[in-house]
């Protein structure tokens, strides 16, 4: 798997053969991708439930800390910061933030990941929070801005982990310091005023 998630992460999904993935992982059989995953599709899923379900156990730490709150930065940072913690234990380099993007980026995968992660309780909690938080918003308007504040946790945590891998100059600073500008980021998201509607 982490050959295939490193590959992925440097290359883009359409441009890593399963050949490659099996030589990377210094296997000889070339089909060791199909006998071991079920193929291409199964070594993806297999890459995001790995980390999904590390990243929902950080979370329930989250979800429990913030109880029964009605203040919606707290919800926002029980969905934020378990991202950027998890990629912190993973150390540098990794590549998950960047495989990460590549799959947000495939309509089909996206909606595999998505389906998926809906299912874990502690983001189904969070997400619950967030709803309560936000009730007075209009649902088109909460799906819009959901959408947006998952791409930037993505991009972002990408864009640190590309940062560190290169070895340059790290302008996020920590991964905690990343997870406070996201916070901030996104409950400003959230809770910006909606343009009225004609």
């Amino acid at each position: 798997m982490a050959a295939g998630e490193r590959l992925f992460a440097e290359h883009g999904l359409g441009a890593v053969s399963n050949r490659q993935i099996a030589e990377a992982a210094g296997r000889r059989n070339v089909t060791a991708v199909s006998y071991h995953f079920g193929g291409r599709t199964g070594l993806l899923r297999a890459i995001m439930t790995e980390h999904g379900e590390r990243v929902d156990r950080i979370r329930e730490r989250h979800v429990r800390a913030v109880g029964d709150s009605s203040a919606l930065r707290d919800w926002v940072g029980c969905l934020v910061r378990p991202v950027p913690e998890h990629l912190a234990e993973l150390g540098s380099p990794s590549w998950n933030a960047r495989f990460s993007v590549q799959v947000m980026a495939d309509p089909a995968l996206r909606s595999l990941v998505t389906e998926e992660a809906l299912s874990r309780p502690w983001l189904r909690r969070v997400l619950d929070g967030l709803h309560h938080c936000l009730a007075e918003l209009p649902a088109d308007v909460r799906q819009v801005r959901g959408g947006m504040g998952r791409h930037l946790i993505t991009q972002i945590c990408a864009e640190r982990e590309r940062a560190l891998a290169e070895g340059g100059s790290d302008r996020h600073g920590s991964w905690e310091r990343t997870a406070d500008a996201l916070t901030d980021a996104i409950t400003g998201l959230l809770t910006a005023p909606v343009t009225p509607r004609a």
